[in-house]
Order: structure tokens, then C-alpha cells, then sequence
């Protein structure tokens, strides 16, 4: 192509900078494309990085057991009672007997606890747990200590408090050895616990960690016993040695709990194995479609800005045939013509792009200042989205170029 790129970058520019408000007007169409596709992509890969971290920040190589059949479909997840619709410390304590692999358990029994000190009250979740929970949740105490086995062994009426727990009944003093009442039970708080902050399934924090036997035998006595007079737990946690151990743990255990149940070879399962590895997998699948989705959307206004541009090139051939007619005149070839207008609707569409990357940072950015997790703005998006916009350009200023190109000189320069 017979055509000096940089003097016609200039001349584009210039052509630009005499219509700066059509110019500007016909790139806020780019620019609020570029802009929503990075702001899109950066939400939605902060949102997975903050759930992984969520996961991960539970415990790894874990799997839940809980009571009921967790069914997952068109209506969600809900759970559904068999045969014995509860989990007890005799499944508990086979489970860990009989399955290898395991590094860590431990075993859980929640419930809700009216809250009191001095004037101050709140209702919270009361988990009463076995000391390895701490380790098993990957959750330390940050001020006096967790649960320890003597304190399960004595039925010990000790507390460990969450974060937001002792917001409400300590604002402006240290809890620790201060005595609450929970259901007008007293108890001494022994701990405080790191913060975990708010999750997609509510406040972390809002929760009190008692002794199990405490929970079972003293504070939850009728809730935590079974028909049969067996203790019942909510939850048991199984830590694998590693991922790959992981489905062989899964099998063994379920195994173990349907003899246990007494469940036929036709009967399903009235209990539910969750797999921390398979929850972060389909959340991750979840929210990569929607941020697709969603980047999909924006990029249909990127479609619309290239409409915008081949308008307004429509519009600067016919504002400029006579023009046109004068180059052809003295020399300019059709491939000349072609490729400067070419260049002014890249030009227009890149300028729109680059006016598009600070858009989309900045609501990226500024979203952030309002949730949990961080916008993670990726050079390879932004890359991308502005690629993007320059092809935009490139392929709706052709059919502008092409017809300016073929211009006949004489009739251009009688154009009036």
C-alpha cells in the first residue's frame, strides 16, 4: 500500500481535532465498551480469587458429612431426611476408625445461643466442637486459647468467642476470663478467635466455640440426643493427607455410614459427603460463565461504537469528496485513499480504547472501596478488550474506505 502510515496518523489526527465534538460524541461508544468489558472481567476474576480464598482459607483437602441427602438441581440444593435423617458419635467415631488417609478430624454440634453480659445481648451460633477444629478449619485464636481436651473431657463451661460476638458484648473491653451467659448459662471466655470476615453464606465471625460435650450433655442437652439416646453432631470434618486420597476417604466413609444406617443396596443415602474441592470447582465454573456472559454483553456496545464509527466515516467521505477528488487528482491512488481512512477510524476506535481502560479501571477500583474482595484488573484483558476495539475500527471503516477510494476524481471534484 502505497501510503506513509505516520503522516497519515498525523492527518487523522488532524481530521479529529477539527470535529472534536463528533469525534468525541462517536467514541463513547468504544469507550463504554472497553470500559465495561475490563470492569466485568476484573470484578469477575476477583470474585473467584475471593471464593477460592474462602475455600481455602477453611481448611484444605476437606470433606463435610452431614446429615440428610443434600439433592442439587434446577431449585438449589436442599436436604433431604432418610432412614436415620442424624449423624452420632458412634458414626464419628467408626468413620475415623476405619478410614486411612485421614490426617486430621473433627466433629461438630451447632445450635443458636441467646448471648448476655451485663445490659448487652446477642444470638448467635453456638458450635460445640472437639479441640481438633481448630486445626482441621485452619482458625486459631488470636488472644487466650481454643478448646482443649481437658475442657472436653470435664464438660467445661469455657467460650471462645468470634470477632463479631465480641463487637456486641465487648465493644470497649478485653473479654478474656469476663463471664457470659448463653441461654442463662454461665460461661468464662477462654479465647477470641482470628476474624474471618463476611463469606457469600453471611458473617463468619457472628459464632461462639464451646466444648462438644458441653454442647451435647449441658447447654443443648435434648437437641443433641438422638431417639436412640445417642449424641448427635451436625457435622464431621475429615482432613485428607491429600487431594488425591481424597476420593478413597469418600468412599470408605460412605461405606462405613450406610452399613452403619442399615441402608439396602437400593436405598439412597441419608447423609451427604461434601467436597471442598467440588463446592470451589462448581463455584469457579459458576462464575466464569457469568463473567463471560456478562464480558459478552459489554462487547456487544463495542459492536454498537463500531456502528458509530462507520457512521461518522460515512458521513467525513461525503464531507470530504471534494477533497478526496483533489488527492486523486494530483496523484493519490486508490490504495492511498483506502488506507487513510482506514487509519482515522483505527485511530478514532484506539483513542476510544485507551479512554475505555481508564473507565474500566476506575469502576473496577471504585467497586471495590464498597465490597469484600478485590477487582483484579489483568493486563491480558485489557489487552484484549483493546485489541478488540482496533479490529472494531478496522473492519466497520472499511466499507467507509473502500466506497472513498472509488471515487471517480472528476465527478468528486464537482461535488457541491
Amino acid at each position: 500500500m502505497n501510503i506513509d502510515v505516520v503522516e497519515a496518523i498525523k492527518l487523522a489526527l488532524r481530521a479529529l481535532d477539527a470535529n472534536r465534538l463528533r469525534a468525541f460524541l462517536t467514541m463513547i461508544g468504544i469507550s463504554i465498551g472497553v470500559g465495561a468489558v475490563i470492569a466485568l472481567l476484573a470484578i469477575g476474576m476477583g470474585v473467584q480469587q475471593y471464593i477460592n480464598d474462602q475455600f481455602t482459607s477453611s481448611g484444605t483437602n476437606l470433606l463435610g458429612i452431614v446429615p440428610g441427602r443434600i439433592q442439587r438441581g434446577p431449585g438449589g440444593g436442599q436436604n433431604t431426611f432418610g432412614q436415620s435423617s442424624f449423624l452420632t458419635m458412634g458414626d464419628y467415631r467408626a468413620v475415623v476408625a476405619g478410614t486411612p488417609n485421614v490426617e486430621a478430624h473433627a466433629a461438630e454440634f451447632t445450635s443458636i445461643g441467646n448471648f448476655a453480659y451485663g445490659s448487652r445481648t446477642s444470638q448467635v451460633q453456638v458450635s460445640g466442637v472437639t479441640p481438633s477444629f481448630s486445626q482441621v478449619r485452619n482458625w486459631r485464636a488470636i488472644s487466650g486459647r481454643f478448646i482443649e481436651e481437658a475442657d472436653n473431657g470435664g464438660r467445661a463451661r469455657v467460650v471462645v468467642l468470634g470477632q463479631t460476638v465480641v463487637n456486641d458484648l465487648f465493644p470497649d473491653e478485653d473479654p478474656l476470663d469476663k463471664q457470659v451467659k448463653i441461654n442463662d448459662v454461665p460461661f468464662r471466655v477462654i479465647g477470641v478467635m482470628e476474624s474471618k470476615g463476611s463469606s457469600f453464606l453471611g458473617d463468619q465471625d457472628a459464632i461462639a466455640f464451646i466444648p462438644l460435650s458441653t454442647a451435647q450433655e449441658r447447654l443443648f442437652q435434648r437437641q443433641a440426643q438422638a431417639r436412640t439416646g445417642e449424641r448427635i453432631l451436625s457435622t464431621i470434618y475429615l482432613q485428607a493427607t491429600s487431594d488425591a486420597a481424597r476420593p478413597q476417604i469418600e468412599a470408605i466413609a460412605r461405606d462405613i455410614l450406610r452399613e452403619r444406617h442399615r441402608l439396602g443396596p437400593e436405598d439412597a443415602d441419608d447423609f451427604s459427603i461434601i467436597s471442598q474441592t467440588e463446592l470451589l470447582n462448581t463455584f469457579g465454573a459458576v462464575t466464569s460463565v457469568l463473567t463471560l456472559f456478562l464480558g459478552a454483553i459489554a462487547a456487544i456496545s463495542l459492536l454498537v461504537g463500531g456502528i458509530g464509527i462507520m457512521n461518522i466515516m460515512l458521513v467525513s467521505v461525503t464531507e470530504r469528496t471534494r477533497e478526496i477528488g483533489l488527492r486523486k487528482a494530483i496523484g493519490a491512488t486508490p490504495a492511498a485513499i483506502l488506507g487513510q481512512f482506514l487509519i482515522e477510524a483505527v485511530v478514532l476506535s484506539f483513542i476510544g480504547g485507551l479512554i475505555g481502560i481508564l473507565i474500566g479501571v476506575g469502576i473496577a477500583l471504585g467497586i471495590t472501596r464498597f465490597v469484600d474482595f478485590s477487582a483484579i484488573v489483568q493486563p491480558g484483558a485489557v489487552l484484549l478488550a483493546v485489541g478488540f476495539s482496533v479490529a472494531v475500527g478496522l473492519f466497520f471503516g472499511i466499507y467507509p474506505a473502500r466506497r472513498a477510494s472509488r471515487l471517480n476524481p472528476i465527478d468528486a471534484l464537482r461535488f457541491e
